[in-house]
């Protein structure tokens, strides 16, 4: 039987190597393909594609399945839950894949794509250019179909013609601009905050208006420390949480 093919990671030793994996491996089940095969490799496969012992691999793959997206059989192996739960909580602790993941895994509508003055609130982010490339995607859940957020991505426009907007229907723009335009991406800014569904969120997402939602705003820089994209989500309510963890040592 063919096993699914995770994507690979390059490992950054300043953070837990099972949570850095859990979350690689996260973001490449709920992006795969509807045709991926729902078998994963063995556990040692798994250990030596990401390049860490059996035992870190045991512990990401129960951080996953005590998450519900996979279930592991004595004998059998290893499968990806068909009707796996999208829009589950996500726990940040500073790796970019985290945010991959965070942002993967639904069906995506890429509604409107161009180019626009940058925005005046954007403005101390874009300092050299006068206009961004935007983008504009609804994310849906796969499985009910029901929409659970909408994404403004804000990007330089050099790096524009090398996004192709298919790539933004299966993956996130951060994956996009680091696996596929080929950035390095240094680090990450991400706020959330509580706020009401305007009228276009409210209609997009089927809530009422004024409904509570979470607005998300992550901001990710190069390695030369200027912004390359800024993207704002709404989130519904009622189907996402956001927990941060901060280690003391």
């Amino acid at each position: 039987m063919t096993a699914f093919a995770p994507d690979s990671i390059v490992l950054n030793r300043k953070l837990p190597l099972w949570y850095q994996v859990s979350q690689s491996l996260r973001a490449s089940i709920l992006g795969r393909s509807p045709d991926a095969p729902l078998r994963l490799p063995t556990e040692e496969q798994l250990a030596g594609h990401y390049g860490v012992s059996v035992l870190t691999m045991r512990q990401a793959l129960k951080e996953l399945e005590d998450e519900g997206l996979i279930s592991r059989h004595r004998r059998r192996g290893t499968f990806i839950e068909p009707g796996v739960q999208r829009g589950s909580p996500v726990r940040l602790l500073g790796s970019v894949d985290a945010i991959v993941a965070q942002q993967s895994g639904m069906d995506t509508e890429l509604l409107s794509q161009g180019q626009e003055p940058v925005p005046a609130e954007l403005a101390e982010y874009f300092p050299d250019v006068d206009r961004v490339a935007t983008y504009h995607r609804l994310r849906s859940d796969a499985k009910t179909g029901e929409p659970t957020n909408h994404a403004r991505n804000h990007i330089r426009p050099d790096l524009a013609d090398r996004v192709d907007p298919a790539a933004l229907e299966r993956w996130p723009m951060t994956k996009v601009l680091r696996d596929v335009v080929g950035v390095e991406i240094s680090r990450i800014t991400d706020t959330v905050e509580a706020r009401l569904a305007d009228p276009e969120t409210a209609r997009l997402l089927q809530v009422p208006l004024l409904s509570p939602i979470l607005h998300y705003t992550g901001i990710t820089y190069d390695d030369r420390g200027r912004a390359l994209d800024v993207v704002r989500i709404h989130y519904r309510g009622d189907r996402f949480s956001f927990t941060v963890t901060l280690d003391a040592t």
